[in-house]
């Protein structure tokens, strides 16, 4: 919608509308002038009525006026109301944040959460908690400064296709070339399983840990991956106050060690340090369930990964009770995951302990998980009496997760009908032009603003912003009508 181009197209058209005795001289004389006239009338006086057949579900307590004139009255007066309330409903909503803001989040004395608790002129009250409740952890800290300003986050939510300016450009200029293509997936295919023996990890609190959250520590850890022929990674992440989304944490382990790298802190810095080390074909990287991360470390940082064995991948191929890395852990490893922290607010700093736990968790048994998934996968070859290797099938469906690139999500003139819900909301076409121009409106604010559309505007609450516009429809429809 071009607001401005059809005001400077009305404006200029108004003044060549004949007003007072020229247009009765133009409706009496010329057909031409006279047949659109009563046309729209007609329509005018069609719509009023209809208005006025429903007025009982309007709630207004004014009956509608039988005298045209005063009828398109009463429509402009309901329709400053609409614009009234709507107003009112966004103060609500800001209201309801700012509340929401003289909160803070308090860690728990025994480590096992966090809650909330109200502030009063800057000081924290009623911070006495029980120790023994564990609530639920909170997806989104009011209290926790966005990253964007705090660490000087640049990103680009122009809405135009990504840019890959690290990869190569087909001779065509068409497509990006990931390093991937120089390579067949049965290049990475195990050889000698045979004689593989699960090297188990030592206990969590016996591997030495680094968190990594300055360059030197970066360079340090990009020299153990040059050293190492595998290593394990996994990514925290966080969508809701971003457009694109922000890699707040890099969890990576050898076979003897465990790193975090803060990528809020050093994400300028990450893809210059470990792109390399990824790319590397000689060296396996070993995720679960790395579609998402894959096209983080592209966004983010740069960094494409060759030569992956997906974990995840691998237990659908065995068709494990299961395909989650909790089942996963607990299954070969006997460590039941605290699975509560996966949603959590990890752009908050600094990290609580157990979250730290959490992120070391999710690396530091993989590669030993990777083993024994390695064994299964070469047995049942063995079993199968199909020609279909199960252990290549794993590294052809990682190959296929490694190839895709990241794409923003670009506003279109359809995007509103992948809104969740509208299918199922029955609205017609009126209501489908209001869903259509809310989406534009808050797409446009969130990319201003680095902000997630459903922090700006939830699609539950569109949905039902625009429901309850439906019974203004027809108002706006006779506004419009003149102008047509």
């Amino acid at each position: 919608m071009n607001v401005n181009r059809h005001l400077k197209e009305l404006s200029g058209s108004s003044q060549r509308i004949p007003t007072d005795q020229s247009f009765h001289h133009f409706y009496l004389n010329f057909n031409e002038f006279k047949r659109p006239i009563d046309e729209i009338e007609r329509r005018s006086q069609s719509m009023l009525e209809s208005i006025g057949a429903t007025t009982h579900a309007w709630n207004t307590g004014v009956d509608f006026p039988s005298d045209i004139d005063d009828a398109y009255e009463w429509v402009v007066d309901m329709n400053d109301e609409l614009l009234e309330w709507f107003n009112e409903s966004v103060s609500e909503v800001r209201k309801a944040r700012e509340e929401d803001e003289e909160f803070e989040e308090v860690e728990l004395e025994n480590g096992l959460g966090w809650v909330r608790v109200k502030k009063e002129g800057g000081v924290v009250v009623n911070k006495k908690v029980e120790a023994a409740t564990k609530p639920k952890v909170s997806f989104h800290l009011a209290t926790v400064r966005k990253p964007q300003d705090v660490y000087d986050i640049a990103v680009n939510n122009a809405n135009v296709p990504f840019e890959h300016i690290w990869l190569e450009k087909s001779e065509d200029g068409q497509r990006f070339i990931h390093p991937l293509e120089k390579y067949s997936y049965l290049e990475f295919v195990d050889k000698n399983i045979e004689d593989l023996v699960p090297m188990k990890p030592p206990a969590l609190e016996c591997t030495p840990f680094k968190l990594v959250e300055d360059v030197k520590g970066l360079k340090e850890l990009a020299a153990k991956l040059r050293a190492a022929d595998e290593f394990a990674v996994d990514l925290e992440h966080n969508q809701y106050r971003s457009f694109q989304g922000l890699t707040c944490l890099m969890q990576i382990s050898t076979r003897t060690e465990d790193f975090i790298v803060d990528t809020l802190k050093l994400r300028v810095h990450v893809g210059p340090y470990l792109r390399e080390v990824f790319k590397d074909a000689t060296k396996k990287k070993v995720l679960h369930g790395a579609d998402r991360d894959i096209v983080w470390l592209q966004r983010d940082f740069g960094i494409y990964v060759c030569n992956m064995f997906d974990t995840g991948q691998a237990s659908r191929v065995l068709k494990l009770e299961r395909f989650s890395l909790q089942y996963l852990l607990q299954h070969f490893c006997g460590v039941t995951a605290n699975k509560e922290y996966q949603n959590a607010d990890w752009r908050q700093r600094p990290l609580p302990d157990v979250m730290i736990r959490y992120g070391r968790e999710d690396t530091h048994y993989l590669l030993y998980i990777f083993d024994q998934l390695r064994i299964k996968l070469f047995a049942l070859s063995k079993e199968s009496e199909s020609s279909e290797n199960p252990l290549v099938e794993v590294y052809k469906r990682s190959y296929d997760v490694c190839k895709q690139l990241y794409a923003k999500e670009l506003l279109t003139a359809d995007s509103y009908l992948r809104i969740y819900g509208l299918l199922g909301a029955g609205f017609n076409a009126q209501q489908l032009a209001a869903v259509s121009g809310l989406n534009e409106w808050r797409d446009i604010l969130a990319r201003s603003e680095d902000e997630s559309t459903g922090f700006i505007l939830p699609n539950k609450v569109l949905l039902e912003i625009d429901a309850c516009y439906h019974k203004w429809s027809s108002a706006i429809d006779i506004i419009k009508a003149p102008i047509c």
